[in-house]
């Protein structure tokens, strides 16, 4: 049972932060005319470099899958962590924000420098207002919560 229960924590809280943070940064982005697909290509571009932007569809497609991926990682992190520090899933909300925090600081401070990203990080207040708010209540709780309920099944 335990692996199914790793597995629910790891599938649905990566599924729906997933969600949550794609269509932010789809929606943010709409309003300044970039269109959905150069999004994807951004993140294809941590792996691929600027060729991603020329990619079209196949590089926008890749950069979907990593972003799952890299969510999948994300809440499976959090889950195992959480079977050792219960105290995380008791007060998911809290700790599960405290975690999507987390999250945003190291993607943006460790993982986007080490990646192939060709821009350098920038950190302007609305972006990072608004980013910081979906990191930690759309990434970490929904992952705090569904690791919460995979260790009551």
């Amino acid at each position: 049972m335990p692996r199914n229960r790793a597995a629910y924590a790891i599938l649905w809280g990566g599924l729906i932060a997933g969600l949550i943070d794609i269509s932010y940064a789809v929606g943010f982005s709409a309003t300044r005319g970039v269109p959905p697909s150069r999004i994807l290509q951004s993140v294809a571009s941590g792996l691929l470099g600027s060729p991603a932007y020329q990619g079209g569809h196949a590089t926008a497609t890749l950069g979907l899958i990593l972003h799952f991926v890299l969510m999948m990682i994300i809440a499976a992190i959090f889950y195992f962590a959480s079977t050792r520090l219960r105290f995380l899933v008791e007060r998911p909300v809290g700790w599960g924000a405290l975690y999507g925090f987390l999250v945003y600081w190291v993607m943006n401070l460790v993982v986007l420098p080490l990646s192939a990203f060709p821009s350098q990080v920038k950190f302007v207040p609305i972006l990072l207002i608004t980013s910081l708010i979906v990191h930690a209540f759309g990434i970490g709780v929904p992952i705090a919560l569904a690791s919460r309920k995979a260790h009551a099944m």
